[in-house]
């Protein structure tokens, strides 16, 4: 997977996030997104997403611009899985409905064929049984496998975890870490924001390190881990992992 950013600019009102990058990022499987709160990841994410436009600058993903269009971005979109910290699944529909709902409204699958598609990841994710219960009736880390199972679902071209284990605890941390460890394992690319250090460590192929709305470095993982180059993202390590 190839990204390119060209003057990339991203603005909330006087707030500058994302401040005029130009870079290229290239990976196998996986990146990881590091870096201090506030430093401008999951903006970046979203504007690979399609789910924010920049202000100003370009960015490609695999040497396809993404669109500004409305009609150009919804198929963008399309064949992008999108898994939030705060899971965004419809309090109304059951987990089964959640997973199928895109299948059939956006990429015109069959209700039948839907439905098979989807009770499969409910079995791969470890969660027959629950395939009729709402949002509410799941625990956290059951929430966090139903997102995934509807990103993985539409077969994206990239999967986009936007720090999927920040409202977990540690136990359902691990059930969800290890689902993500799985993707990586049948080959699926995807970007990953998270302060999960360890497993940015072992999941990632390369890292970019964002702070001030900067990519200050990039490297692969166990480079970037064992050697960080800038003084930057030395304090940023030496601090989270203290403990």
């Amino acid at each position: 997977m190839l990204l390119h950013f060209h003057h990339l600019t991203k603005r909330y009102g006087d707030n500058t996030v994302i401040d005029d990058i130009t870079a290229t990022l290239d990976f196998p499987h996986v990146l990881a997104l590091l870096g201090p709160s506030g430093g401008g990841k999951s903006t970046l994410l979203r504007l690979v997403g399609g789910l924010e436009s920049p202000e100003r600058g370009s960015l490609t993903v695999d040497h396809e611009p993404v669109p500004t269009s409305d009609k150009s971005l919804r198929t963008y979109r399309s064949n992008i899985g999108t898994v939030f910290q705060s899971w965004n699944l419809f309090p109304h529909l059951d987990a089964l409905a959640n997973i199928m709902l895109p299948l059939t409204a956006v990429h015109g699958l069959a209700p039948d064929q839907a439905r098979a598609r989807a009770e499969e990841l409910l079995e791969r994710l470890h969660l027959n049984g629950h395939g009729q219960k709402r949002p509410a009736e799941l625990s956290g880390g059951q929430r966090q496998r139903v997102a995934i199972a509807r990103a993985v679902a539409i077969r994206p071209k990239l999967l986009l975890f936007d720090e999927p284990t920040s409202a977990l605890d540690p136990e359902m941390t691990a059930e969800v870490l290890e689902v993500i460890a799985d993707l990586k394992s049948e080959g699926r690319t995807f970007i990953l924001v998270t302060h999960a250090m360890n497993f940015a460590r072992t999941v990632a192929d390369q890292v970019a390190f964002l702070a001030n709305g900067q990519i200050l470095e990039q490297a692969p993982a166990k480079e970037f881990f064992s050697a960080p180059t800038t003084e930057t993202a030395q304090r940023f390590l030496a601090k989270v992992l203290k403990y």
